[in-house]
């Protein structure tokens, strides 16, 4: 893993300790920033959720939305609206995901278009088998973008995921 007290030395100081980014305004600058960082995480991911759980990233995505849900799941336009995906591009990783048994699909009683999507228990399984590995490859990629306290501040971002750790407990990242 990364050490995230000190930037690796073949990159240089994180972009955001440098100013205001020239001709952009802060906020443009900021943003280009955080889709830099999320590139970086995505493509390291890439690979890991191949091997860990045998499926594509916009795959995983949809695992982790439905991992945040309840057992019922979501309904696939809900799924669609969340990931910013049209319903059709869904449906076909929709039905991937159900031919690898990762989740269940159900017509929703008294609306014969709906589709509610659940995962199963093989999924919520592998989910948390492939739980540390997955985590480390973020928390390594965000440590070869960003310095620490860009980390510490994107994470400050994540309130839910900051309201879930007990009281005190450390963050997964910063460990």
């Amino acid at each position: 893993m990364a050490d995230h007290d000190n930037p690796p030395a073949h990159l240089p100081e994180c972009p955001s300790a440098q100013g205001s980014g020239g001709l952009l305004p802060a906020e443009l600058h900021a943003w280009m920033l955080l889709l830099g960082a999320t590139g970086a995480v995505e493509q390291r991911l890439r690979a890991v959720v191949k091997e860990r759980l045998g499926v594509s990233h916009d795959e995983f995505l949809i695992l982790c939305l439905l991992a945040t849900q309840p057992e019922d799941g979501l309904r696939m336009t809900r799924i669609a609206e969340l990931l910013g995906r049209p319903k059709t591009r869904l449906t076909y990783q929709i039905a991937c995901l159900q031919h690898s048994d990762l989740i269940t699909r159900a017509s929703v009683c008294g609306d014969k278009r709906g589709i509610q999507v659940a995962l199963t228990e093989k999924a919520r399984r592998l989910l948390k088998e492939a739980s540390d590995a997955l985590a480390g490859t973020v928390t390594d990629a965000l440590g070869e973008f960003m310095g620490p306290a860009q980390c510490e501040a994107l994470r400050g971002l994540l309130p839910d995921l900051v309201a879930e750790r007990p009281a005190g407990a450390p963050h997964p990242a910063s460990t």
